[in-house]
């Protein structure tokens, strides 16, 4: 290595030049060739997956929706009297339901809520939307077949290292 302004051969290590005292340039490391491509493809998976987790969020609402019209129907013999031959036994009393009620609405409102966040978060960017959309992933495994399916492609394209820096690079 020398000197760009004396020519004086230098060590490594030096970071001023001993003959006449100029600042030694760092050494920048090559460009990644592709990477602007890479990163631009990568791009385009992180919006797709965001929109696939607000697309989720939609039909788990629908989905509870569905769910409660379903229950209300079962306990309170909403379906005419073709159920209950098949019940074998009387009604659950009435408030059976009124006690599910909040407790599927609050799980609905968490998935949902979660579901919205991981979206949002990867169509900014944002790091703790890598979190979030991790998170929501691993809670969604158990939800076959679609949270299943996008638990594990979120799973696929976010967890790595390369990937990690990739997203840190949007």
């Amino acid at each position: 290595m020398f000197c760009s302004g004396c020519g004086q051969a230098m060590t490594a290590g030096q970071t001023h030049c001993p003959n006449c005292g100029r600042p030694v340039a760092p050494i920048a490391p090559p460009p990644i060739p592709g990477f602007g491509i890479q990163l631009e493809s990568y791009s385009t998976k992180i919006r797709a997956l965001g929109i696939l987790w607000f697309v989720y969020a939609g039909l788990s609402l629908l989905a509870g929706f569905a769910g409660l019209a379903f229950l209300r129907g079962v306990f309170f013999g909403g379906f005419g009297p073709w159920m209950h031959p098949m019940m074998h036994g009387p009604t659950p009393p009435s408030w059976v339901f009124g006690a599910m009620v909040p407790i599927v609405w609050g799980y609905i409102a968490i998935r949902v809520a979660l579901a919205i966040a991981a979206g949002w978060g990867l169509m900014v960017h944002a790091q703790w939307g890598r979190i979030v959309a991790i998170i929501a992933a691993i809670v969604s495994l158990i939800r076959f077949p679609f949270g299943t399916a996008l638990g594990i492609g979120t799973l696929v394209i976010l967890l790595g290292y390369r990937n990690s820096r990739l997203y840190e690079q949007l």
